[in-house]
Formats: C-alpha cells, sequence, structure tokens
C-alpha cells in the first residue's frame, strides 16, 4: 500500500483574489510554464519589475499586477515636448529609391543577359538560383546540369569574373 503522506499538493496562486487552488501536477507545470513564458517577454520589454522573491505569485495576468509598467513602448504619434512634431518625424525612411530599385533591376536582366551569352543552359542555372533563394552550390547545380563539378566550378569562376567587371563598370 502506498504512503499518502509524502503526496504533495499542487496550487496555483490567484494573485487578483490571493487564494491557491488545488490542482494537479499537469495543471500546476503547464499554467506556471505559460505564467513563465508570459514574465520573461514582460521583462524582456521592460514591463515587468517583480521582485524575485514575489515570482511564486506571478499567474501572467500582467494588466492587474501591481509590479507591471509602461516599458519600452512609446507612440511614434506622441508630441514631443517641443509640441512641434512628433518621434515619428525624426525616423528615416531606410527603403529603397524607386530609381534604385529600377537600376538594380536594370543591371540583374544585364548579368543575366551576359551568363546566357557565356552559358547556353544560363536559363536553368538562373532558375536554380531562383528556387534556391537561401542559396545552391555549384556541386548541386552542376549535378543538375549533369556535368562534372571541377568543370562547371572552373566555368562559374570565369563567367563570375565576367560579371564582376559589368558591375564594376557601372
Amino acid at each position: 500500500m502506498q504512503n499518502n503522506d509524502n503526496q504533495k499538493t499542487y496550487f496555483i496562486y490567484v494573485c487578483s483574489t490571493g487564494e491557491k487552488v488545488p490542482v494537479t501536477k499537469a495543471q500546476h507545470d503547464s499554467f506556471y510554464k505559460e505564467a513563465d513564458r508570459i514574465r520573461h517577454k514582460e521583462q524582456d520589454h521592460s514591463r515587468c519589475m517583480c521582485p524575485y522573491r514575489f515570482i511564486w505569485k506571478c499567474d501572467g495576468d500582467c494588466i492587474g499586477c501591481e509590479y507591471h509598467t509602461a516599458g519600452d513602448i512609446t507612440s511614434l504619434d506622441q508630441p514631443l515636448p517641443d509640441g512641434n512634431s512628433t518621434l515619428g518625424d525624426y525616423i528615416p525612411d531606410c527603403s529603397k529609391s524607386m530609381e534604385e530599385v529600377i537600376a538594380d533591376r536594370m543591371l540583374l536582366e544585364q548579368l543575366f543577359a551576359r551568363l546566357r551569352e557565356l552559358d547556353p543552359e544560363a536559363d536553368t542555372i538562373i532558375q536554380l538560383w531562383k528556387d534556391h533563394p537561401e542559396g545552391i552550390s555549384d556541386r548541386a547545380i552542376a549535378r543538375e546540369l549533369d556535368r562534372p563539378q571541377k568543370t562547371f566550378a572552373d566555368q562559374m569562376k570565369k563567367y563570375r569574373t565576367d560579371l564582376r567587371r559589368i558591375i564594376g563598370d557601372k
């Protein structure tokens, strides 16, 4: 027969009411795992200032918590102290201009045209590059083209040198 005196009773502390609710171990672990995830996220954003000794009270309900702060939340539309502008007025636009996008596209078309002059299977190579935006090795391309890897690598080295001259001319 099992000794029931050694079994642990699990509770969930409900901060809003101040009561301890008895639960199973699985419920306890699941609840505090989620509360811990929320607390860490809030701490990373400087919105949770809960002292270590009170972490056991954390139930993941940050809105009503006495240790919850505004943290790093700042509206870009909020007026600055001078009253004439907002923070959004001072953030630079990092996107490329339409002229740069068009110039890059024209350069890419020029490079592809030159590659088509150099290699009869350039369209297959270009398609493989498009199908693998994360990158594809020369060895994998050579295998697809059914060429020896070393020969293909030497050809690509020549092609890249020629294409770099085009870019350098710009």
